[in-house]
This record gives C-alpha cells, structure tokens and sequence, in this order.
C-alpha cells in the first residue's frame, strides 16, 4: 500500500519518526561551529602582535644568548654563523673581576646602580610631591598640570640635545646662572667631561622622569575618597599625618609597580647618556648600557658584548623576581 499522498515519503533531515526534531540534528554541528568562532577570534586578533613580539623582541633575544657562546669578532662579521664557538669563555672574561674587561665591567655597573637607585629615588618623590600638591583646586592649576608633563611628552634626543647646549662651558645657561648671574662656582665648570658629567645625567635623568611618576601617582590620588580627608582634618589629623595614614597606604599598589617601572626604565636608559655623552661615556658616568654597546661595536667583540647583555638580562630577571616575591608577601601581610 503507497504512503498517504499528503505526507512525504521520507522524513526531512534531522527529524525522527512522530514529527519530533532529532538531538543531533543539523543545528548541533551549526551551533559548535559557531561557538568555535566566536572563541577563536581573540586568538586571531592577538596572532598580528605575538607574531611582531616574537620578531622583535625574542628572536634577537634568542640570536644574541647563541652569539654570546661564539668568538664572534670583527672577522665573523660578515657570516657571523662561521665563528667558532667559545664556550664560557666570553662570560668568564666578563665577570673576571681582576681582569681589565671584568674591572670595567664592575665599575660600570656599580655606577649604574648609584644613578638608577638616585634617579628613581628623586623621580618618585618630586612626581609625589607634585601630584600631592596639584590635589587642592586653585587658579591655574590646568595649565600647571599641563606644563608638568612637557618633559615627559618632548622626544628625548630633542630633550637631551637641548640640556647638551644649556651643559655647554663656555656659553651654556648652567654655567650663566650658576657662575655669572649666582656666583655659587669660582668658574664655570665642565659638565660633559669628569666628575660632573655623573651630575649632568642625573640632572637630566630626573627632568625627563619624574612627570611619569607624577602622571601615575596623580591617576592614583583620584581612587582615595575625600571622605577619608575630611574625617581625618575632624579628628585634628594634620597634613603630615593624612599623608601618612592616608596617602601613602593607599598608594602603596600604585608604588609599587611605579618603582618597578622606573627601576628597569632607568637602569637600562641607553638614549639619554648616548646622546649627551656620544660614543665614549666619561669614566663618572659610564653607564652598563654604553659600556655594553662600546664592547660590541667599538672594540668588536660581539660574544663579550652578547655575554654582558646576557648577565645584564638575568640581573634584572633577579632583581624583578625578588621585588615581586617581596611585594605580594607585604601585601598578603598587610590583609
């Protein structure tokens, strides 16, 4: 006997016998695949940057561990792949401390740590004071906040460039107001060359760095309700006390990542003493970041350049590490 002529001779796909839709119908599949997507597509989004991160930042990282291990010189330059392997060798020299190359080495990270302890030091606490003081509402305050971050947003060769000319002896502004306008000096002095020159980029070093710390800690200032002020000034707290009691502990987050930030901002600065010192750092300055470039692309030794790049990246990863362990256990202490 033929099927009823109303009623279509196999049922449609995805539908079971008695009208009743089938679980693993055509929309299952449908519906995974949309989920898929829609959860890929961070991932896909992300792939551009990762892709640049990995060009940019870890296979140079990864070349220079490889060219750190090789007697790569100014003969291997051109197939630097050619240049014999030398082991432990280059790291040996670096951190031979009797050595002329160790000695130097040594003396030139000793000052960097002198300069960044100093300069995150000053930066943290006029960027504080500033951010402090820009909290009170008065006439101007607008145009204050404004001219405060014009170190910060100026490019640095142009910053540094300009702090070049005003560090000039015989003409520059320093040695006019000190010398001629202040009397302060018996004659003008020389701030690119000697002792002075460490001076000179601290100088130049806290100009350019503390309207970062005062940017952070000002975004930080505006998270403290002011009720806490007010019922601080009704229990005769002063404004020593309210900063105190007040500011300081609710800025400690802020600080916290602030100090790191400028610590490892600082401690690897190439820009601002290249551009005020050139190649050839004076003794009193010689930062770990030119001392490095001057053994690599001055005196051609690659693999003890890479080597003291090398120990410069595990110092930092140390120094980071221990912060963030120290850090997160005061503030498990602290709640």
């Amino acid at each position: 006997m033929s099927p009823h002529p109303a009623w279509p001779a196999t049922p449609p796909a995805g539908v079971a016998t008695g009208g009743k839709r089938a679980p693993g119908g055509a929309r299952g599949p449908r519906r995974r695949t949309g989920r898929i997507r829609r959860s890929g597509l961070p991932y896909l989004l992300l792939l551009p940057t990762l892709l640049l991160e990995l060009l940019v930042h870890l296979v140079p990282m990864v070349i220079g561990i490889v060219m750190s291990f090789k007697e790569l010189t100014q003969f291997y330059i051109r197939d630097w792949g050619t240049a014999p392997w030398a082991g432990f060798d280059n790291y040996s020299v670096s951190v031979d401390f009797d050595a002329p190359v160790g000695k130097a080495l040594l003396h030139s990270f000793l000052v960097t740590v002198a300069f960044t302890v100093l300069s995150v030091g000053l930066c943290w606490l006029i960027g504080t004071a500033a951010a402090v003081f820009m909290q009170d509402t008065f006439r101007g305050r607008g145009l204050l906040r404004a001219l405060f971050l014009v170190p910060y947003a100026l490019p640095v060769y142009a910053a540094v460039i300009t702090w070049v000319f005003m560090f000039q002896h015989d003409n520059g502004l320093v040695n006019h107001v000190l010398h001629d306008q202040l009397g302060l000096t018996d004659k003008p002095s020389f701030w690119l060359i000697g002792d002075n020159s460490f001076v000179a980029l601290l100088t130049v070093s806290v100009w350019k760095g503390w309207p970062f710390a005062f940017l952070i800690v000002m975004a930080g200032l505006q998270n403290i309700p002011r009720e806490l002020y007010e019922a601080a000034a009704l229990d005769g707290a002063g404004m020593v006390q309210q900063l105190r009691r007040i500011t300081l502990p609710s800025l400690r987050p802020v600080n916290q990542v602030l100090v790191l930030v400028l610590f490892l901002w600082t401690f690897n600065d190439f820009n601002t003493p290249y551009v005020l010192f050139g190649k050839s750092a004076p003794e009193a300055a010689d930062l770990i970041s030119v001392h490095i470039y001057q053994a690599s692309f001055v005196t051609w030794n690659f693999g003890t350049g890479s080597a003291m790049s090398v120990l410069l990246l595990l110092f930092l990863l140390v120094v980071t590490g221990v912060y963030l362990a120290l850090t997160s256990r005061g503030r498990r202490t602290a709640q």
